[in-house]
């Protein structure tokens, strides 16, 4: 049998003290015992560009997701990363309507490693690790993968 968690999260938004007006795009994210998220929509949508929006962080969550998902993989199978980069790209596609919807994420993973004879392994273990990422499973779009290893 498996387990449940619960995650909590509140959202916070109202007059500021320190200004006239409120953009009514701002607002935060509270997490108990976490440092607080200010966040807006993206700039597209006439948020403010130089915080957090809901895309962005749908997009961080997977690349964090399936890092973590590829370095659990790693060390059941023996293979050392020292170093692991990505630069990831999420499309967004928006209807007249104004709905939308994601249509497709592309990871673009990549790993150093110490073991020369592991390389086509490491490569591999990124379908592994997308089968076990949280966010993947939850998501409705194709995730896709162009990863890359290099040996050190």
């Amino acid at each position: 049998m498996g387990f449940k968690h619960l995650f909590k999260a509140e959202v916070k938004w109202g007059p500021n003290e320190n200004e006239e007006k409120r953009n009514p795009k701002d607002h935060e994210i509270i997490i108990e015992g976490k440092p607080v998220l200010s966040v807006s929509a993206a700039k597209a949508f006439k948020g403010n560009p130089k915080l957090y929006n809901p895309e962005d962080m749908l997009l961080s969550s997977l690349v964090s997701c399936h890092m973590m998902s590829y370095f659990y993989v790693c060390s059941q199978n023996g293979v050392e990363v020292l170093a692991y980069s990505d630069k990831a790209e999420a499309t967004l596609e928006v209807d007249s309507d104004g709905s939308g919807r994601f249509t497709e994420v592309r990871l673009n993973p990549k790993v150093t490693i110490a073991n020369p004879d592991k390389i086509e392994l490491a490569l591999e273990l990124h379908k592994k690790a997308n089968q076990l990422c949280f966010i993947a499973n939850s998501c409705n779009f194709p995730i896709l993968h162009n990863a890359t290893c290099e040996v050190v």
